[in-house]
């Protein structure tokens, strides 16, 4: 299906749809946007200026704020934390998300049904409804308060997701490739490597946005199981900006034009990808 969104040589009827469409869409845009850049420009505010002009912009651009929060505040752990956390949990989430799909979608024997079922009911289970026997798990394994027990959590979390995503793209892959690269001597390890997974890339792309997007914001776990400051991460970081009695907007809305900036630059380098992915088989 092609479709045509050119105005030029268009009918009378479908400029007006289009230039509907258009108007709705930038509409659309705009209200995504705008917050985004007035938070953005309220990191360049004091408080005062915030609470009196909060649509105003700022009068001078100075990166005294960013300097506060960064390295006074030491913002940077947090961060440094959060990336940390992000980039092991989605490494291994991918890791053993892409195997555990591959097991499912291209073996067949006796239970396989089973435990795709078994991975399918993490999606439909919280693991926060479970937060006390998994604290004492954490405790019984002595991972409360580090990293990896952060890790471990959020590598639950994401495996189920990441399992029934990847599945679906693998089951679509065709099965005389795999046989081609059979009959020239390769082993299952570098069918799954060198074979399936450069074609599951739009796959990936969508596991990697769907779930290192909530890791990078998880905001309950750390603040349950981290109690030392040096291994907090930005979310929980975020709240000591926040007083019982004063709330230190420029700092808040500082840190949060930092935090927002890892995922942004990870769609951007991801968004083509993802975009392949999402439509993958609306367009024959």
């Amino acid at each position: 299906m092609n479709t045509d969104f050119r105005i030029r040589k268009a009918p009378a009827k479908k400029k007006l749809v289009l230039l509907l469409t258009f108007t709705l869409m930038g509409v659309y845009v705009a209200i995504i946007l705008y917050p985004l850049f007035n938070m953005f420009m309220s990191s360049f505010k004091s408080t005062r200026d915030i609470i009196r002009y909060p649509f105003q912009l700022p009068s001078s651009f100075s990166f005294k704020n960013y300097y506060t929060v960064f390295i006074e505040k030491g913002f940077y752990r947090y961060f440094i934390n959060s990336v940390v956390v992000t980039a092991v949990s989605m490494f291994f989430v991918i890791l053993f998300g892409s195997m555990g799909a591959y097991g499912v979608s291209r073996y067949q024997y006796r239970g396989n049904t089973l435990v795709y079922l078994l991975f399918l009911s993490g999606i439909m289970l919280p693991l926060k409804a479970a937060l006390i026997p998994l604290y004492m798990i954490i405790n019984s394994l002595k991972l409360s308060n580090s990293l990896l027990g952060i890790i471990l959590i959020d590598l639950a979390t994401g495996l189920p997701s990441t399992v029934f995503i990847l599945s679906g793209f693998m089951r679509t892959f065709p099965i005389d490739l795999e046989y081609a690269a059979r009959i020239d001597g390769c082993s299952d390890w570098r069918i799954y490597s060198q074979v399936v997974m450069p074609v599951c890339m739009p796959g990936i792309a969508i596991v990697t946005i769907y779930n290192a997007v909530p890791i990078w914001n998880d905001f309950f776990f750390p603040l349950v199981f981290i109690q030392t400051d040096k291994l907090r991460t930005m979310p929980v970081g975020l709240n000591s900006f926040i007083g019982q009695y004063k709330t230190d907007w420029s700092l808040m809305f500082t840190g949060l034009s930092i935090s927002i900036i890892p995922m942004m630059i990870l769609y951007l380098f991801m968004s083509k990808q993802f975009i392949r992915g999402m439509t993958a088989g609306a367009i024959k």
